[in-house]
């Protein structure tokens, strides 16, 4: 490590990982990557930090994930200029992010396990480069394509070897006369065409390899033994000078097709013609099967019958509705836009909360049951439990109208009537809201990541999490998406800027920004929020616009630098731009990092 100005300019780790290992898979291994604990998001936002590092190199780590992610997180280390990530497990797509740090001069992601790859073969186009570039090291990969144009424009570059890939097109004479160019590797690739007679290759240009390609004509003065210019390959070719290394000019020259005659079109038109009739013939099969097997209705008849004589795991009967009893909102249970909400009594006296929600039409019988039982699977300390179903349905009619989902009983009041007050003698400080925000980030995360498929678009709200009789928080009416026509949006019912285009995992992650903003200011910014959002927000950056905005419960118990970090990553939650908002991983990483500094600075005052 070097450091200067009290600051880190150089950061060298070297570890004894092997990089190649039979069983990877893109997850841990056990004695040969980082534990299974490591996350690539939190280690690249920690390193993302170090804003005035100039030189990284992690080599044979066993750092395991997908860099083509931290795109957001990169680009703010402007200063680096070397980048070593060689011999570890680097897997998924190639990363996009490499002309973003401006300041790149040396590159080598060497030996890693990155997507669509044989052995580290990048199977994929070349990708742009920044134009400060001085080394290049992509050989024996199976990249494909034209080389661009764009590498004509990089003045600095001095090592360049694209050896032995797929690379195609021709050659750009242009690299050879780059103005530091001193070692250029083209080997062993298909490249063709020709070279200009009257070429200039640049000054400082050593070493030239282009063999085993598909180049035709003669060669430029300058790569000539004539000229002196250090060591040249060009065997493998269809050059016309040094014949017997050569090859025949045929097998360089593609074969040129002929014309297709009257008759070859006319076999085309008949060709597509039977394709499409026999297409048309498939189609009315088709409609003729399903008018056949239209009555689905029979077998989930069987279905429905065996479910009531068999009680599933999941099951309830209607029974438990007889002396169930209406929630009112006052009561602090919920949230009641899912739905009405019930309390009832299990025959062992076991007090039980019960949601009833429209089903969707969309779903048979046995696709409803299949997808509730999947839901009643999901076990997690910070969620609310569901133990059970029962579907709304008559003897004769087996349309599904409601279902009742049975869920643990959760009575103790909601973090939303918390934060507001409504419970007396109960106030959260800050380090208890810190704890109720981190269990339900846990809960979150584990229903994107913890389960496959994973569970998102969950509606999240500060009355959805509820807490226990130890103070414990638990999230409440999740994944309800996967049975019910509702589907919730960034923002409360639906509200917000029209213009945000969120897919399912962001919605999750903007509704739980506005829990993080509850937390900071109180339940009234609920309403109006894009007001609040254009108007206010940017305040909260001066301790003036903190007193006059933030809870005094939070500004009294809270220190500076632990509030600091929950503003910001608000702020990145609820960015109108979805592709930069963080992960629940990163969230997760800076509520514990804030609970850490809390408790560090000792700034929580016990009132």
């Amino acid at each position: 490590m070097t450091c200067q100005n009290n600051v880190v300019t150089e950061l060298r780790i070297a570890g004894d990982k092997p990089a190649k290992v039979n069983n990877f898979v893109g997850f841990a291994i056990p004695n040969q990557t980082l534990s299974g604990s490591f996350s690539l998001d939190s280690f690249v936002t920690t390193l993302a930090r170090l804003t005035s590092l100039r030189v990284l190199s992690l080599v044979s780590l066993g750092i395991w994930g997908s860099p083509s992610r931290q795109n957001s997180q990169i680009s703010t280390m402007v200063n680096l200029q070397t980048l070593n990530l060689d011999n570890n497990f680097f897997n998924g797509t190639v990363p996009n992010w490499f002309d973003s740090l401006s300041n790149l001069t040396i590159l080598s992601i060497k030996n890693n396990q990155l997507k669509d790859l044989s052995g580290n073969s990048l199977d994929s186009d070349l990708p742009s480069m920044p134009k400060g570039l001085v080394m290049a090291f992509l050989s024996n990969n199976s990249l494909s394509g034209e080389i661009p144009r764009q590498y004509s424009q990089l003045s600095q570059l001095q090592y360049f070897d694209i050896s032995f890939n797929k690379l195609s097109g021709k050659l750009p004479a242009s690299l050879l006369s780059l103005p530091n160019i001193s070692h250029l590797n083209l080997a062993s690739n298909m490249l063709t065409g020709s070279l200009p007679h009257h070429l200039n290759c640049g000054s400082k240009l050593q070493f030239v390899d282009i063999s085993n390609n598909r180049l035709t004509g003669g060669l430029p003065y300058c790569l000539s033994t004539e000229s002196g210019n250090g060591v040249v390959k060009f065997g493998g070719n269809c050059l016309s000078v040094d014949l017997h290394h050569q090859r025949a000019e045929s097998s360089c020259v593609p074969v040129k097709r002929k014309p297709s005659g009257e008759k070859n079109i006319a076999v085309l038109v008949g060709v597509i013609a039977g394709v499409f009739v026999i297409i048309a013939l498939l189609a009315c099969g088709l409609l003729m099967v399903c008018k056949i097997c239209c009555p689905r209705g029979i077998s989930e008849q069987h279905l429905l019958h065996k479910a009531k004589q068999e009680k599933s795991v999941t099951g309830f009967s209607s029974g438990i509705l007889s002396n169930a009893r209406y929630i009112s909102e006052a009561e602090n249970w919920g949230d009641g836009s899912h739905g009405m909400l019930y309390k009832g009594t299990l025959e062992n006296g076991t007090q039980v909360a019960i949601r009833c929600i429209p089903s969707s039409k969309k779903y048979s019988m046995r696709n409803l049951k299949l997808r509730l039982d999947l839901l009643a699977k999901l076990r997690h300390p910070h969620l609310v439990c569901l133990l059970g179903h029962c579907i709304d349905g008559g003897e004769q009619d087996y349309t599904v109208n409601k279902v009742f989902l049975v869920y643990e009983c959760v009575s103790n009041g909601n973090f939303r009537a918390y934060l507001s007050e409504d419970i007396p003698g109960k106030v959260l400080n800050w380090s208890e809201r810190l704890a109720v925000l981190i269990s339900v980030a846990k809960a979150i995360h584990f229903l994107h990541t913890g389960v496959i498929p994973g569970f998102f678009n969950n509606r999240l709200k500060a009355n959805n999490i509820l807490l226990n009789e130890y103070g414990i928080a638990k999230l409440s009416d999740y994944g309800l998406s996967i049975v019910s026509e509702a589907a919730g949006n960034c923002g409360e019912n639906g509200e917000g800027p029209k213009s945000w285009q969120m897919e399912r995992l962001e919605d999750d992650v903007c509704s739980f920004g506005f829990i993080l903003l509850e937390s900071l200011i109180g339940p009234s910014v609920s309403a109006g929020r894009d007001k609040f959002l254009l108007d206010e927000l940017a305040s909260c950056s001066s301790q003036e616009g903190r007193q006059k905005l933030l809870n005094p419960i939070v500004l009294a118990t809270c220190s500076q630098e632990s509030l600091s970090i929950v503003i910001t990553i608000t702020n990145k939650c609820i960015c109108s731009e979805s592709w930069s908002r963080p992960s629940f991983e990163d969230i997760l990483w800076n509520l514990q990092y804030a609970v850490q500094v809390q408790g560090t600075e000792g700034g929580e005052q016990h009132r």
